[in-house]
């Protein structure tokens, strides 16, 4: 699973962060990694000048194997927390998700064993 982290040009993007981005979100959803083709990361301080609060932004935008990508949100007084609030949101979504499929699966599977049921105790009446 590849990891791309974008800055704004208020944030210093640096190997440190990257570094800390890929650590946070191979903790939070690394389980998921075999359904991923890549997570864009992208860090916003809309608030820079005006020291305000929840001015951190993290964007995550997850790319599903086959799906439409996941994309979750978050806003935090502190850019690492923002990080580790989104990553936390994006387990949960990726795990409702990826949980949907599985289930649309199991009833795509499901619905021949139980024709074939059908038929066999059809012929044996």
């Amino acid at each position: 699973m590849q990891i791309n982290v974008n800055t704004d040009r208020t944030i210093e993007n640096h190997q440190g962060l990257d570094e800390h981005v890929e650590t946070v979100l191979r903790a939070a959803i690394g389980r998921f990694e075999d359904y991923l083709t890549g997570v864009e990361v992208h860090l916003t301080n809309e608030n820079r000048e005006k020291h305000a609060d929840g001015g951190n932004g993290c964007t995550l935008e997850a790319r599903v194997r086959g799906y439409q990508p996941v994309v979750v949100r978050e806003h935090a007084d502190d850019l690492r927390q923002s990080i580790k609030n989104a990553s936390a949101k994006l387990a949960r979504a990726l795990d409702s998700t990826l949980g949907r499929l599985q289930d649309k699966d199991r009833h795509g599977h499901a619905a021949p064993a139980v024709d074939a049921l059908a038929d066999k105790h059809l012929t044996d009446s």
